[in-house]
């Protein structure tokens, strides 16, 4: 808990509002939230840090992972020299379901498992930065902390067709990811991890190839 950052911290108290136990320790883990029988873990980065975890819990318990979205963000930017001036703007960047896929990689068959369920939720949120002239990316700005304002929306994915309903009603029955990509209208990188998600959980199945890319059908296709 030293540690814990804003955002996680916050989310955590939003989950236990009805006086769920917090920080509990079950199978030797400690758990962010217990509601009742519901075992509830926060996640705001990457999957793979909790996999063996998420894998042990779910072998005895309900298990819900919740993981945050921001819908609208304003970005903070701290002033790069002492006495400067702090800076605050909305980012253009709404965020969307489909952002878990990149994440769900780590162990897409989970949902396949009666006791785990993913939880999307939609954040406001405000992200603060600081300028270390030693990194390159981002043009030198660093992400500190990410601390919630609202929280707006949930969206609930309890197995693998809650995540197959996810994919574009305009997708043809055979698609590529090339495919997914321009019916979701997103980045051909987040429509690769989806399809790799939904086809290891068995929502979709490679049939063949056109040409060089990999061509699926839904399951009940």
């Amino acid at each position: 808990m030293l540690n814990e950052q804003p955002l996680h911290a916050a989310l955590k108290a939003y989950y236990a509002a009805d006086g769920a136990a917090r920080e509990v320790d079950v199978d030797g883990y400690v758990v962010d939230v217990v509601q009742d029988d519901l075992l509830v873990e926060i996640q705001t980065g990457n999957f793979s840090s909790i996999k063996s975890k998420m894998l042990s819990l779910a072998d005895h318990h309900p298990v819900r992972l919740v993981y945050p979205i921001p819908r609208e963000k304003w970005l903070i930017k701290l002033p790069k020299k002492k006495g400067g001036e702090t800076k605050r703007r909305k980012s253009p960047k709404h965020g969307r379901v489909e952002e878990v896929f990149k994440e769900l990689v780590s162990f897409p068959e989970l949902l396949c498992r009666e006791r785990f369920s993913l939880e999307v939720v939609f954040t406001w949120e405000e992200e603060v930065r600081r300028h270390d002239p030693t990194r390159w990316r981002n043009r030198g700005w660093v992400t500190v902390e990410r601390r919630l304002l609202d929280v707006v929306e949930q969206h609930l994915i309890e197995q693998p067709r809650d995540a197959v309903s996810l994919l574009p009603g305009s997708l043809p029955t055979e698609f590529t990811t090339a495919d997914l990509a321009e019916a979701m209208n997103g980045p051909r990188y987040l429509a690769q991890k989806m399809a790799y998600c939904l086809r290891k959980m068995g929502a979709i199945t490679q049939i063949g190839k056109r040409g060089r890319s990999n061509l699926y059908v839904t399951a009940d296709g």
